[in-house]
């Protein structure tokens, strides 16, 4: 059993957004050891009292010295300002961990799923950007993990991600859209075309290849996550009306022939894993249910008829949880060798 270490002194940038939200709760549900609180957010916000603990903090913006005596600082801001202010944070003596994608490729820089590989954070290391992977990586991530027994070759996915992916304002779209759904013509602000009632086959912008932003995260921040920079990853991102959890249907090619119990036996014992597999019985994880929990589900695991090799399984994940607040959160306990939540 590890020594008790003295609560930490955090700072939470992008505090009033919705990973932000969910990084205080978070904070709270896993009784996470902490001393001070120092939520950082834009001058709209400057004053704003944030509960947490039976204390208020307020809310306060960037400066030169706000990061002095944090021993973390969480960013959930935006490239920009994660590219400015993290190094900041680092030279003030803090880890950062960041879940922009200022740094998730930069080859310096750890990009971790502390499921899959944890091993690159060690207790006593010095102050550094741990970089968070984008959230349809992650799950994606966990649900694979087992799998590497057995050899992964080829991976495929095609993502169905809710609105919460793109913040509170293309949440409170979709909402918006709900409440006027006889419209024919709903404003559209946050999204390219109304997202209720409808799927957007692009979530992000295009590359002059054809892919669109989130699906290059995908496929490169997998390889780097798994170590294995020659794996061959193809995704299609589609944006569903769907408030929060992204669901994932993945082909993953493996090195061997096993059978379903061994590929089942693997992912129940996977970190992070829920195997929901009864679909004879309409048994598989759905986005409301996963909704607010901290697993990654996954279920329809089934072999395809033209490729023993080839098994297909249907992931998902609660996007602002364990897609971004609660994965970096896991990132600073395994810093602080820190034993919270279940």
């Amino acid at each position: 059993m590890a020594a008790a270490r003295p609560d930490l002194k955090i700072g939470v940038v992008g505090a009033t957004g919705m990973v932000g939200k969910a990084f205080m709760s978070i904070l709270e549900e896993r009784a996470f050891p902490l001393a001070e609180l120092r939520p950082f957010a834009s001058d709209n916000s400057l004053g704003k009292k944030i509960p947490l603990r039976g204390r208020e903090w307020a809310v306060q913006t960037l400066k030169p010295g706000c990061f002095d005596g944090l021993d973390l600082v969480f960013f959930s801001s935006g490239d920009e300002i994660s590219a400015e202010w993290a190094p900041r944070a680092v030279k003030a003596g803090a880890f950062a961990v960041d879940n922009s994608a200022a740094f998730r490729m930069d080859a310096s820089i750890a990009l971790v799923v502390p499921e899959v590989n944890g091993h690159l954070l060690k207790p006593g290391m010095k102050p550094a950007i741990i970089a968070n992977p984008n959230c349809s990586t992650i799950q994606l991530v966990v649900a694979l993990k087992p799998l590497e027994r057995f050899g992964l070759e080829e991976v495929r996915v095609s993502s169905y991600q809710a609105v919460s992916g793109g913040g509170q304002a293309a949440h409170d779209e979709l909402i918006d859209q709900v409440k006027d759904h006889e419209n024919p013509s709903p404003s559209v602000k946050v999204f390219p075309h109304p997202i209720l009632f409808n799927v957007i086959p692009q979530i992000g912008s295009f590359n002059d290849d054809g892919f669109c932003s989130e699906e290059v995260k995908i496929m490169k921040e997998t390889r780097k996550i798994l170590g294995a920079p020659e794996l061959k990853v193809s995704a299609f991102t589609v944006r569903v009306p769907a408030l929060n959890s992204h669901s994932e249907a993945v082909w993953v090619t493996l090195g061997q022939d096993v059978g379903r119990e061994q590929v089942l036996q693997a992912l129940h014992e996977g970190a992070g894993l829920v195997v929901q597999d009864d679909p004879k019985s309409s048994v598989y994880p759905l986005p409301r249910q996963v909704s607010g929990l901290d697993p990654v589900h996954v279920g329809r695991v089934h072999r395809d008829p033209e490729n023993p090799r080839l098994w297909l399984m249907w992931v998902v994940s609660d996007n602002i949880r364990k897609g971004a607040a609660l994965n970096g959160l896991q990132i600073a306990e395994r810093i602080f060798d820190i034993r919270t939540g279940p």
